[in-house]
Order: C-alpha cells, then sequence, then structure tokens
C-alpha cells in the first residue's frame, strides 16, 4: 500500500500512459508511486544543478562575442 497523501491529476499522451502503466505492472509498483519517484529524482538533479551553479559563482564571465574573438584570434574558428 502506498505512503502517498496528496492527490493530483496529471495528464498524459496516450502512448506515455500505456507505456507508464507497463512499467508499473513489470515493477510491482503503482503509477503514482513511478510519477512520485521521477519527479524526486528530477528534484535531486536541480539540487545538484544549483549547487554546481553556487560553486562556480566566483568563475569569470566571458561574453559570448569574446569567446568567439577569442577562438578566431587561436585561429580555431
Amino acid at each position: 500500500m502506498s505512503t502517498l497523501s496528496k492527490r493530483s491529476t496529471v495528464y498524459f499522451e496516450p502512448s506515455i500512459h500505456s507505456a507508464l502503466k507497463l512499467r508499473a505492472a513489470s515493477s510491482d509498483t503503482s503509477v503514482s508511486e513511478l510519477i512520485d519517484e521521477a519527479v524526486r529524482l528530477l528534484m535531486r538533479e536541480d539540487q545538484e544543478d544549483l549547487e554546481a551553479v553556487r560553486q562556480r559563482v566566483d568563475e569569470p564571465e566571458i561574453s559570448y562575442e569574446d569567446l568567439l574573438n577569442s577562438l578566431q584570434s587561436d585561429g580555431k574558428i
């Protein structure tokens, strides 16, 4: 039995919904639990991305134009 406690309506393309139902059945879990797991994974990835940005906040910035000019002057483009 699931420990999830909040409900939400989610709409999927029919083929995605069919695949999700098959995955749930083959892994002996519910569609809700699969969606919950996927959202948690997405949020963990976001958290990791935000941490990576925080770690790089003091790195020097370069504009795209400056990058192109540098590549050109180095003979790379």
